[in-house]
């Protein structure tokens, strides 16, 4: 595939590591089930093998306003097709590298997100956790924008449900998949 054209600005702001997600690091996930843009309703904390699972707030709708006129000043907001793009171009080598499977995570419906999956040909699926069960359960880091709670973009790798490893925050969005391939090189 090709890489994403959807190049970020280089002017976002960063976010900084406020540690809101620095209980993750070797929490057993809470068994939630998802939904999964392939159908299948999926528990994060019941999948075998490693997996990496990255949250990002949310895919904007092609040729409609962003969620608030101040979305790029949002440090961290900007980036979710991107983000996606990134981690369908590593794909094969992530898997190469022993993950087992790889999902993306939002808090949009799972409607949304089939589109959402579709447009870059995404060879993974997206999870939606609408109710945000997932992330208030897991204590996931969250930020308010357009009057909605968003995730903030963070990537999870996981072993047979527990967190191994956490990448937070994500900037810029597009490099999550080789954060992910460098730490899994230097654990191997």
């Amino acid at each position: 595939m090709q890489p994403s054209t959807d190049a970020l600005p280089a002017d976002l702001p960063a976010p900084v590591d406020d540690g809101a997600a620095d209980h993750l690091r070797g929490m057993t996930l809470p068994d939630v089930a998802l939904t999964a843009t392939d159908g299948r309703t999926v528990s994060l904390a019941k999948l075998s093998g490693r997996t990496v699972a990255y949250a990002y707030p949310r895919t904007g709708e092609p040729g409609k306003p962003a969620l608030t006129p101040d979305w790029d000043a949002i440090p961290g907001a900007r980036g979710c097709t991107p983000q996606a793009c990134d981690f369908r171009d590593h794909h094969a080598a992530l898997r190469a590298r022993g993950v087992a499977q790889v999902f993306g995570l939002s808090t949009q419906t799972s409607a949304y997100q089939r589109e959402a999956a579709e447009l870059p040909h995404l060879p993974f699926p997206l999870l939606a956790d609408p109710h945000r069960a997932f992330a208030m359960a897991a204590r996931l880091p969250v930020f308010a924008a357009g009057g909605q709670g968003l995730l903030a973009r963070l990537t999870l790798v996981i072993d047979d449900g527990v967190v191994a490893q956490v990448f937070y925050p994500v900037f810029p969005a597009d490099r999550g998949a080789q954060q992910v391939i460098d730490w899994l090189d230097g654990a191997a």
